[in-house]
């Protein structure tokens, strides 16, 4: 199976919007928060691509349980390698602080419930990891409704789960979901479905016979489009902060569109190359927001708010360093590996 650059090359900038997401203030400048918005397309984009590599391993391992569990447990010892590695830095910041460790433990503790770890990938201050718990049971999902070959009626269902978890997102403004809906059945399962579909079904993976240019200037719209709304329902309505939106969907179907008509795009680049260890770059550069905050605290600086170029260089930081390390570790893995072998 030829590898797809376009989609890795896609991930650097989803990645990139990934930690500019977490690391600029939404609620200052109103060009603060439409370049938070502008950056919403990068999780669904992560879900789609997921979802349509798993289906292209169906296609070439007829449907094998025995793939899914493979990949499922793979990111499965992911999400459990890195919760632990983020309580335990929680713990020794507790511990730290000083004050009532014993209370301030066991408050961390009872965060800790099983529907908050293996659901909603919650309980540590790693909140990114919400992403890969979404991912697990989302594939879970996927596969039980492809296996009955069934991923036709998931779709549409999986769509109206997305519209109805909306609505515990800005749209709460008109009704209000009483649970949260960053998550695999309302926000996840959609996207990985999408994908899914995408690889099972020629017609939709074929190349287009539509030129960069256009998808570019459709790219353009889409992305203008959920900054619109975003800011009508922000700014106008006073709607709650939003994660994801109606038109997310238009931009994400054709940001992959464009990425499976044009599977060469970005071959060999380094944004090819860094796209590449996406996932490394997420689960890991939380921690580095948390120890270059502390590091500002120290020096007595609070809060970026305001100095758009020392976000900037703040955003590039994170990303590099994050990039650098997750390297660094892969290497170091492979060489651990050789010399056992």
């Amino acid at each position: 199976m030829e590898r797809n650059e376009a989609i890795d090359y896609i991930k650097f900038f989803a990645i990139l919007a990934v930690v500019i997401i977490h690391t600029f203030p939404i609620d200052g400048e109103v060009v603060l928060f439409i370049l938070d918005n502008f950056a919403r397309f990068a999780v669904p984009f992560f879900f789609t691509a997921s979802g349509y590599l798993f289906g292209l391993k169906m296609l070439t391992t007829k449907y094998s349980w025995t793939y899914t569990f493979k990949y499922i447990f793979k990111l499965i010892k992911i999400y459990v390698c890195w919760f632990i590695f983020y309580a335990l830095y929680d713990l020794f910041i507790i511990y730290e602080k000083g004050g009532n460790v014993t209370k301030e433990i066991s408050s961390y503790f009872e965060k800790l419930t099983l529907k908050n770890v293996f659901y909603y990938g919650e309980g540590t201050s790693a909140y990114q990891l919400w992403f890969l718990t979404a991912l697990i049971w989302s594939t879970l999902i996927v596969y039980m409704f492809v296996k009955v070959k069934k991923l036709y009626m998931l779709l549409p269902i999986s769509f109206l789960l997305y519209i109805a978890g909306l609505f515990g997102q800005s749209y709460a403004l008109f009704y209000k979901v009483s649970v949260s809906t960053r998550d695999a059945l309302f926000f996840g399962l959609f996207y990985t479905t999408l994908g899914c579909f995408f690889a099972l079904h020629p017609r939709l993976s074929a190349p287009r016979p539509i030129s960069s240019s256009i998808y570019r200037a459709f790219f353009f719209l889409f992305i203008l489009l959920q900054a619109a709304e975003a800011y009508v329902l922000r700014y106008v309505l006073h709607a709650p902060f939003g994660e994801y939106f109606l038109s997310t969907f238009f931009l994400t179907f054709c940001l992959f569109s464009f990425a499976l008509s044009y599977p060469h795009y970005g071959r060999g680049s380094l944004f090819a190359k860094i796209g590449a260890n996406a996932l490394g770059i997420y689960v890991i550069h939380v921690f580095f927001i948390r120890i270059l905050d502390f590091l500002l605290k120290m020096i007595g600086i609070e809060s970026l708010e305001g100095h758009l170029l020392l976000n900037i260089v703040y955003t590039l930081f994170i990303f590099v360093f994050s990039y650098m390390t997750y390297a660094g570790l892969q290497k170091t893995k492979k060489a651990v590996n050789l010399k056992n072998s």
